[in-house]
């Protein structure tokens, strides 16, 4: 009886000491102070984070090029604030930066959805861009031919970055298909990588935006993967 009774008590201090811990979190947030120019202003610093692939942010040999890298000089030159980048790989983790104000800003490209603009706010769009399919030619897959149809993707395996923005494209895709597509999202390795992935053979799809699969395309036109892979719309799957 005695042993009833302690464990009846242990239990409703472990939901006493729950309740307290979600008290203090949901306080913690809201006393969080969100950080608006002004504050940025006054401080001289703009925090910004992006991720390494070679449209966004990469170094080559010793110069750091990327668009969201020069889109990052643009601004300081014209706020004349201090310009400090971030990387993470993870999109998740750049919105938990946001939220809690370690960053300021994320620079990369996100397909802006009604979910996402219930909790962030987007600037006007700076490029029309598209998400594609990215698999290897005919020649260097064993005479396989490309997949040209969405339906055709059924019961295939895909790779992508973990929580990238075309996670919720390929969700909606199986929808669509009314069939199952096997997604893998890898926390170690960006579009670039899973694109030269996809192009020695280790794996056999990729998605990502045609910025990123454009800007591999001309890096791998040096290298022996040259004119390996090809990249088609995952809208209509037609040739891009």
């Amino acid at each position: 009886m005695f042993s009833k009774k302690l464990l009846i008590l242990y239990l409703v201090l472990l939901v006493v000491t729950m309740i307290m811990m979600g008290g203090l979190i949901y306080i913690r947030e809201k006393m969080i102070v969100k950080r608006d120019y002004q504050e940025i202003s006054r401080e001289g610093v703009l925090r910004i984070v992006t991720e390494y692939d070679r449209s966004g942010y990469f170094v080559s040999d010793t110069l750091i090029e990327g668009f969201q890298y020069e889109l990052c000089k643009a601004i300081a030159e014209m706020s004349g604030l201090e310009v400090f980048i971030y990387l993470d790989m993870n999109l998740e983790n750049s919105y938990e930066g946001l939220q809690t104000n370690r960053y300021d800003i994320i620079a990369r490209n996100i397909p802006t959805t009604s979910e996402l603009k219930e909790d962030w706010l987007f600037t006007d769009p700076i490029v029309l861009n598209k998400q594609v399919l990215v698999q290897r030619k005919k020649i260097y897959n064993d005479e396989i031919e490309p997949i040209r149809n969405q339906l055709d993707l059924a019961e295939k395996t895909i790779h992508i970055p973990e929580s990238s923005p075309v996670l919720l494209r390929l969700m909606n895709l199986q929808h669509e298909i009314g069939d199952t597509i096997y997604i893998i999202e890898e926390s170690l390795y960006s579009s670039g990588q899973l694109i030269s992935m996809v192009a020695n053979g280790m794996i056999d799809f990729t998605v990502c935006d045609l910025q990123v699969a454009l800007a591999a395309e001309t890096e791998h036109s040096r290298n022996r993967y040259q004119n390996r892979y090809q990249f088609h719309s995952t809208s209509g799957m037609g040739d891009s």
